[in-house]
C-alpha cells in the first residue's frame, strides 16, 4: 500500500511538510509505503476547460500536473496539504487540484475513486476551516473515503519550529494516519474477500435551464 502526500506550499520544507512528515512518521509505522511530492514554484496554469483530459486521462498542459497524475494511477491513498492564504487553500495548489482532479477521472475507474484521502491545512492563526471547505469538495467529487481525526485537519504556526510545538496539531496529523492506514487496511481486506466497488451509473449533467 502506497500513499502520497502532496505538499501545496511554495517552501518545500515548510509548515505544510512539517504537518506531512508527522504523518509519513505515522504511516510508516504502520507499514505503509509514502512519498511526498511537492508541487514547486513554478507557475501552474488554471484549467482551460478544453475537455482535453476526458480522452486522453491528461492535461493538455505537460507539466508537474501530469507528473502527479500518472503517479496518483498507482496510489492507494493520498494527503493533500496547503497552507492557508487569505482564508484559502494558495492559488497555485488551486490550478493544481482543478487540473489534477479533471485529468485523473474516468467513469468509474478514477485514479482517485473511492480511494481514502485527506486534506490538511497550515496557518499562522486563522482561515484554517474554509480553506479546508474549498480543500475537502474535490474529495466529494471524485466519490474519494474521505479520512478525518479527532477534530479538524490543521496545524498551526508561522516556522516549523512553531508547529513542532503545536501538541495538539501534531496529534491530530498522527490519529488522521492512523485512521487512513486503517481503512487502507479495510479496502484491502474487503478486495481479498471479494467485495466489488459499485456498479457506476452514466454521469447526468443538467443545469437549470429548462
Amino acid at each position: 500500500m502506497k500513499v502520497l502526500l502532496v505538499n501545496g506550499s511554495p517552501h518545500e520544507h515548510g509548515c505544510t511538510y512539517t504537518a506531512l512528515s508527522e504523518i509519513e512518521r505515522t504511516l510508516n509505522a504502520e507499514g505503509v509505503e509514502t512519498e511526498v511530492f511537492w508541487i514547486g514554484t513554478r507557475p501552474i496554469s488554471g484549467c482551460l476547460d478544453c475537455g482535453y483530459c476526458s480522452k486522453h486521462d491528461r492535461c493538455v498542459m505537460d507539466d508537474i500536473v501530469n507528473g502527479f497524475v500518472d503517479k496518483a494511477w498507482k496510489a492507494d491513498g493520498f494527503v493533500f496539504g496547503a497552507p492557508v492564504h487569505y482564508a484559502g487553500v494558495p492559488g497555485s495548489m488551486t490550478s493544481f487540484m482543478n487540473r489534477a482532479f479533471y485529468s485523473g477521472t474516468r467513469r468509474g475507474k478514477g485514479a482517485f475513486y473511492l480511494k481514502p484521502a485527506a486534506t490538511i491545512v497550515s496557518a499562522r492563526r486563522a482561515g484554517t476551516t474554509a480553506a479546508l471547505d474549498q480543500f475537502g469538495k474535490y474529495l466529494l467529487y471524485q466519490e474519494m473515503l474521505t479520512v478525518g481525526s479527532r477534530y479538524w485537519n490543521m496545524v498551526h504556526g508561522y516556522t516549523p519550529e512553531d508547529v513542532r510545538k503545536d501538541e495538539e496539531g501534531l496529534q491530530i496529523m498522527r490519529v488522521l494516519a492512523k485512521n487512513l492506514a486503517y481503512v487502507l487496511r479495510l479496502k484491502e481486506a474487503g478486495a481479498a474477500a471479494g467485495v466489488r466497488l459499485p456498479e457506476p451509473e452514466e454521469k447526468i449533467f443538467t443545469d437549470f435551464i429548462r
